[in-house]
């Protein structure tokens, strides 16, 4: 930057701030508008007050007064000194002034506030075919995209962009360009009265992620970009001790995030409306035989079990024992290679294969095809040796007091706590021994207790899978209720001939959800009457209503499985969080990093979220008037979050994947020829692709997952709301408290996503 420039800068600043300028056309317009507006809105509230509440009237108004401020404020006059003033504007013209002026509901104010002989003028043309066929098909949201699209990158080209700053007229041009595409967009998303809407009403929800997924892109150039991108802020006078590329990256940050909240809200407000006539079902105590045979057949899900080919492999317990012995062969081999390959993580497969590839792999797996990793999991083949070893009458059930998630929770706790204060990522060997010991846990359990021990009430890992199994559309479960109805074996609980029964007692017409569930699928080969399947249905539903499920009952009741959950949920940002420099949990091995896991993990994990949702609940509780108490609140909309703490683990362990999987390629090489007596038989080791680099699409893709989840965590939270209130405004009154929750876990989760963070397992850290 010239330093002659610098120096002129506290000059420049103050000739800024006192530029207040009021551009004669424009305010006439604005001016004109809002008499207009309020001559018109005064008839129709005295009128229709229902259909015209004074807050339209405020929404217009502020819309006129944000236009008009961002066009004659000194916002005018900085832009051309900061790329983020210039970006703040555009961000009042099209996020905020469009659909705070739909809001209004302007026509019928506008029409009616004109003169009558005008608006008798007007009648006829506003009547006429030819305008009602224009005004369908521009209401469109692919029409509102397409304009919302050719608004935003042709205009932030820079040679567009540097003659709009240059030339006063095409700037005009530009924020015009800006506001008529805005507004072609907001339309069909507001939808306001009385216009319907031109196509069905869910089209709006992906030309919103379109939308938002575009501004994500620009903005992460800006804000990633090491060089300035427009040269004019380069040699401007730098104002507020910031250079042209800290401007630049501000400015992606203030269209990015303030943005995303607005699209967000648009998206969860569009949802709550598909939604709003339905409600959560109210869940009978239990169901009997009767209530099953009157449930109509799910025909139109699809079931994978009757897949010609699919089916029948899924089906069969050989699939499954081939499945679990490569999974076994991979563990061994990353025990062996832990314990005898080299120190650094990224050289050895024990800290790329667990830590990079299979936690990546298994939160895909986990959304899309349910508990899938533990239908082919290791661990299994040492709990049917101890079966086979240790006779069933020498075995004991779980103890009784160990049988909540409250055990199973401060295990999963006990676990986050070891992977911050061990740094396993970086030790291959320990790796390795916590790999050994969870055979040998395995092994013990089930030699011990019946059923299903390990996996239902010990597995750190089993617990982490059931809950964010609780999104995937994928489930066992009853495909023929008439079959069930007439059913008194229940062989899918106890067993038959063909296979023994649900280990994890989970008595299948009585079962909703994926928790608990092994996907062993025992209970379809067991079943005589072959009335169960795998099959794809909607998973919100479930985890908002408070349904009685087999081995679980009602989550209402169960705050230690709301406890669970919300460990679940926290870690998924503290994890997220210890990544970065400087964080409690960056700290390296040794007994300073124990000490402070000790500290910061409980704290953050159990404490922190515990309180949160205990606040929410009782603020929710006193300004929805319930008789609900605050506790069962609590666990219910526990539930609630899960969604919102899967998309947190999913984004950050694909920061994982995308920055380290291509080490796997090197390490195999090298691990093979350890195998083969140095012998390279599969090629020579490339390290380069250990070196993490993160790709250009990761940040938006990171948001973009962290988006989704809060969009379901608040539609799941509306519909619990719906159901705990009777009156739509004691259900809006409970759902606020947990909707703030919800957006400050996502500020919270954005925020951490967009700090560099460490490469933990790449070459580069």
């Amino acid at each position: 930057m010239d330093p002659a420039a610098a120096s002129h800068a506290p000059a420049v600043l103050s000739a800024v701030l006192r530029s207040w300028s009021a551009p004669p056309l424009a305010t006439a317009a604005l001016v004109a508008t809002v008499a207009i507006y309020a001559r018109g809105f005064a008839a129709l509230h005295r009128q229709r007050p229902d259909r015209f509440p004074t807050w339209r009237l405020a929404a217009f108004v502020a819309a006129c007064a944000v236009l008009w401020a961002a066009l004659a404020s000194p916002l005018d006059a900085l832009s051309g000194l900061l790329l983020s003033i210039h970006m703040a504007q555009h961000f009042l013209v099209v996020m905020v002034v469009p659909p705070l002026a739909w809001l209004g509901a302007p026509a019928i104010p506008l029409l009616r506030g004109l003169p009558a002989s005008w608006a008798r003028g007007l009648a006829p043309l506003l009547a006429s075919p030819g305008l009602r066929r224009a005004g369908r098909a521009l209401s469109r949201p692919a029409v509102g995209l397409a304009a919302f699209t050719l608004a935003l990158w042709p205009w932030h080209a820079p040679a567009l962009y540097d003659l709009a700053l240059r030339d006063p007229g095409w700037h005009v041009i530009e924020h015009a360009t800006f506001l008529a595409g805005a507004l072609l967009f907001w339309f069909p998303v507001v939808l306001p009265w009385p216009a319907r809407p031109a196509t069905p009403r869910w089209q709006v929800l992906p030309a919103l992620v379109a939308a938002d997924l575009q501004n994500t892109a620009l903005c992460a150039i800006f804000a990633f970009s090491d060089r300035p991108i427009y040269p004019v802020y380069a040699s401007v006078p730098r104002l507020f001790g910031t250079d042209a590329v800290r401007d630049q990256a501000l400015a992606g940050a203030l269209m990015w995030v303030p943005s995303q909240l607005v699209m967000l809200a648009a998206a969860a407000a569009v949802v709550v409306g598909l939604l709003d006539s339905r409600r959560a079902p109210t869940a009978a105590p239990s169901r009997t035989s009767r209530d099953v045979a009157r449930r109509p057949r799910r025909d139109g899900a699809l079931d994978l079990l009757r897949l010609p080919v699919a089916g029948r492999l899924l089906r069969s317990l050989a699939t499954r024992r081939v499945l679990q012995s490569a999974a076994l062969a991979v563990a061994v081999a990353v025990v062996v290679d832990g314990l005898r390959g080299p120190t650094m993580a990224p050289m050895n497969l024990a800290g790329v294969v667990p830590w990079t590839w299979f936690r990546g792999l298994a939160i895909a797996a986990l959304v899309l095809a349910g508990n899938a990793f533990c239908f082919a999991c290791p661990f299994m083949l040492p709990r049917e040796i101890a079966k086979r070893v240790v006779p069933d009458r020498l075995r004991r059930r779980w103890p009784r007091s160990l049988r909540g998630k409250g055990f199973a929770a401060a295990l999963l706790v006990a676990w986050f706590w070891w992977y911050e204060a061990a740094a396993p990522w970086d030790a291959p060997r320990a790796t390795a021994w916590i790999v050994v010991a969870y055979f040998a846990a395995a092994f013990a359990v089930d030699a011990v207790f019946r059923g299903a021990a390990f996996c239902k009430w010990v597995c750190p890992l089993g617990q982490w899978n059931f809950v964010a199994s609780l999104v995937s559309p994928l489930q066992v479960a009853v495909e023929r209720p008439s079959a069930c109805a007439t059913c008194t074996g229940h062989e899918c609980l106890r067993g038959s001939d063909a296979s023994r029964g649900c280990e994890t007692e989970l008595f299948l017409p009585r079962k909703t959800g994926n928790l608990d569930c092994t996907f062993c699928l025992d209970c379809v080969r067991a079943c005589p009457h072959d009335a169960i399947g795998l099959v794809v249905r909607p998973p919100l539903p479930a985890l908002a209503a408070d349904a009685r499920s087999s081995s679980i009952g009602r989550p209402s009741r169960r705050p230690d499985l709301a406890l669970l959950v919300l460990a679940f949920v926290a870690a998924a940002f503290a994890n997220a969080a210890g990544m970065i420099g400087g964080a409690p949990g960056a700290a390296s091995a040794g007994l300073v990093a124990a000490l402070v896991a000790t500290a910061w993990i409980p704290l953050a994990t159990v404490v922190l979220p515990v309180a949160a949702v205990a606040v929410a609940a009782a603020v929710a509780r006193r300004a929805g008037g319930l008789a609900t108490p605050a506790r069962e609140l609590a666990c219910r909309f526990a539930m609630a979050l899960v969604p919102l703490g899967v998309s947190m683990w999913a984004a950050h362990l694909l920061f994982h994947l995308a920055t380290g999987a291509g080490a796997i390629v090197p390490v195999v090489q090298r691990a093979a020829a350890a195998l083969a007596g140095g012998h390279g038989w599969l090629g020579t080791p490339d390290w380069r692709s250990a070196h993490g680099i993160a790709p250009p699409w990761l940040e938006p893709a990171k948001i973009l997952l962290l988006d989704v989840g809060l969009c379901a965590t608040l539609w799941a939270a509306w519909r619990i709301a719906g159901d705990v209130a009777t009156r739509a405004r004691a259900a809006v009154a409970t759902f606020l408290p947990w909707a703030l929750l919800a957006w400050a876990l996502w500020g919270a989760g954005v925020w951490i996503l967009l700090q560099p963070m460490q490469m933990r397992g790449a070459m580069v850290h």
